[in-house]
């Protein structure tokens, strides 16, 4: 059973979600949040599967509850799934730097809705490819707080390092695969390896971390 929390300030937005929640096979609602302070509350008591984050929210926004949950030890495997109005809002990236595991716009499809949360819950991220390329090149390249530096990247050999690069770059893994001539389960295995190493939480983090290191520049063709 997938137990989700949801926090939205807005009680209708909550009450359809999880009456499309409730309904759904192998999900359950844990709780609901009206604000980031509630949800940071909430995720410590209930420690749900998944956080349907909105972004926008009084006392506490999105982006900061979700970085109080990713650094609680005690909710390392609670991941938190960003709800947003717009698909080029300029807080997804700092909900990524955050630590969430991706975002889904609010008008979502019922029935793609419970597939990002499964998603999610099984520990992958997600980031469509296409959206990944757009988003990170319009913001990734501006000044901010940066946590990886290119030393840190020293751990990792020559092809882990290609292929952290595509990750950032927003390629599919099966497009990994074709360019470096390799197959799709080496690919996986690769990025498993970054992953530890870098000791990231998912794709979404390496997609951060390939920025923030330099490794890959916004625009640079990929």
């Amino acid at each position: 059973m997938t137990r989700v929390l949801l926090a939205d300030d807005q009680a209708l937005v909550r009450a359809g979600f999880r009456v499309l929640l409730e309904s759904a096979a192998g999900i359950a609602v844990a709780g609901e949040a009206a604000n980031g302070e509630e949800a940071v509350v909430l995720a410590g008591q209930t420690k749900p599967d998944v956080v349907l984050m909105d972004i926008r929210m009084p006392l506490l926004d999105g982006i900061e509850a979700t970085r109080r949950i990713v650094a609680n030890p005690e909710l390392a495997a609670v991941r938190v799934l960003i709800l947003t109005t717009f698909e080029a809002d300029e807080y997804i990236f700092e909900s990524l730097r955050a630590g969430a595991s991706g975002f889904v716009l609010k008008d979502i499809e019922p029935p793609d809705l419970l597939q990002a949360i499964r998603v999610v819950a099984s520990g992958e991220a997600l980031l469509s490819p296409t959206v990944t390329r757009r988003l990170i090149s319009q913001y990734a390249g501006r000044p901010a707080r940066r946590r990886v530096s290119g030393g840190d990247l020293s751990g990792l050999t020559e092809r882990e390092r290609e292929v952290l690069a595509l990750v950032g770059a927003g390629k599919s893994n099966d497009e990994i695969a074709s360019q470096l001539f390799v197959s799709p389960a080496t690919v996986k295995t690769h990025i498993g390896r970054v992953l530890s190493k870098l000791y990231a939480r998912d794709r979404a983090q390496l997609v951060v971390a390939a920025y923030e290191s330099g490794l890959v520049v916004p625009g640079d063709g990929q």
